[in-house]
């Protein structure tokens, strides 16, 4: 188990979450490494303080997550993600690699997308007592030693397709001039079509959506850590037709306009 040291994307407001709350994030072992993308782990104790709502963007991924009383499995979000921390408490959440919850659960992997399903459908295991187990753990090792311990006899063989997937979506991650689903789909060697059906019965979501989730994310990153940037060409290189159409899917998933988010921005950024 080793920590994550890059910085998260598709956290809202990270200067405000990191004084909010603790997040750590570690890759999984060979044995898990098929499957899982990484592990994550957000702990609070807010004392008297009032509740806190944190908002993400969260990535093409099925997630697990361990929390008291609310322990499901996560379906693809295709909007942004809310959870208000109050008191003190934390969660331990197993990311899935795109792609690879298809082996789990059986079927089409869109048909749980923006939806939550029990442990116990998929797992076979009781879901009160999985969560007992992973949170009453006294470390961040110990939680992860048990999530595993509940996974390990479900892991199917490992699956090429993700492999593909996941060489098609760092395509899609790092190459700014990719914005259209026919270019992604040339450079991937397939068919727009088959292109399409790949990611709906593997990943959830179309190309089209993670195209446009990672040119969010990258603009909310370049606005948290750049008060010079030009929002007209920012628009413009991440594939949208005006200015116009940027601000209001920006808004739309963080919250603010983009200005307005850079301006928060700068007021929380540390001195």
């Amino acid at each position: 188990m080793q920590a994550i040291s890059e910085r998260p994307r598709g956290v809202v407001n990270p200067a405000s979450a990191r004084k909010t709350f603790r997040l750590e994030r570690y890759t999984p072992g060979v044995e898990f490494a098929p499957f899982l993308d990484q592990y994550w782990i957000v702990e609070w104790d807010l004392g008297a303080q009032p509740a806190y709502t944190q908002r993400t963007l969260p990535h093409p991924c099925v997630n697990l997550a361990f929390d008291a009383g609310k322990t499901a499995i996560f379906g693809v979000v295709t909007g942004s993600f809310e959870y208000t921390l109050q008191a003190s408490g934390r969660v331990l959440g197993l990311r899935f690699r795109p792609g690879a919850f298809r082996a789990f659960l059986g079927k089409s992997v869109s048909s749980i997308t923006d939806t939550t399903i029990a442990l116990a459908a998929v797992f076979g295991c009781a879901d009160a007592e999985a969560e007992r187990s992973v949170l009453g753990a006294a470390d961040d090792a110990g939680m992860i030693a048990a999530a595993e311990a509940l996974l390990r006899p479900s892991l199917p063989a490992p699956d090429p397709k993700v492999d593909q997937i996941a060489a098609i979506l760092k395509l899609a991650e790092q190459d700014r001039e990719l914005t259209r689903v026919d270019d992604l789909a040339a450079r991937s060697g397939m068919a727009p079509r088959t292109l399409q059906a790949l990611f709906s019965e593997y990943v959830g979501v179309s190309p089209k959506w993670a195209l446009r989730r990672y040119r969010l994310h990258e603009a909310a990153e370049r606005l948290v850590n750049d008060e010079h940037v030009d929002l007209a060409a920012m628009a413009q290189s991440l594939g949208y037709f005006d200015q116009a159409h940027f601000t209001a899917d920006f808004q739309a998933l963080i919250g603010k306009p983009p200005a307005e988010y850079r301006l928060a921005a700068m007021r929380v950024r540390p001195a």
